[in-house]
């Protein structure tokens, strides 16, 4: 299960990268809480979720509304 901490933490993380790559604010919170909704469903049977699962979901599910935003998302932290 995802904790509220890290739910907040990562819409935070997600904001930051939507905008980066220019995605109005509307759209970047539909498609962050699209998102989520669908990797917290789609991980819902786990008992234990270790942080690449979580990316790993949510790089799936971003990629359905924006390629960009999933690479910028996934490659985040990276030297590239």
């Amino acid at each position: 299960m995802i904790d509220e901490t890290t739910e907040k933490s990562l819409v935070k993380t997600l904001k930051i990268d939507a905008k980066a790559i220019g995605i109005p604010a509307g759209a970047a919170d539909i498609f962050i809480q699209k998102s989520l909704a669908a990797a917290k469903k789609s991980l819902a049977s786990r008992k234990l979720i270790t942080e690449k699962d979580l990316k790993r979901a949510l790089v799936k599910e971003l990629k359905k509304y924006s390629a960009d935003f999933a690479y910028v998302y996934e490659n985040r932290d990276k030297i590239i």
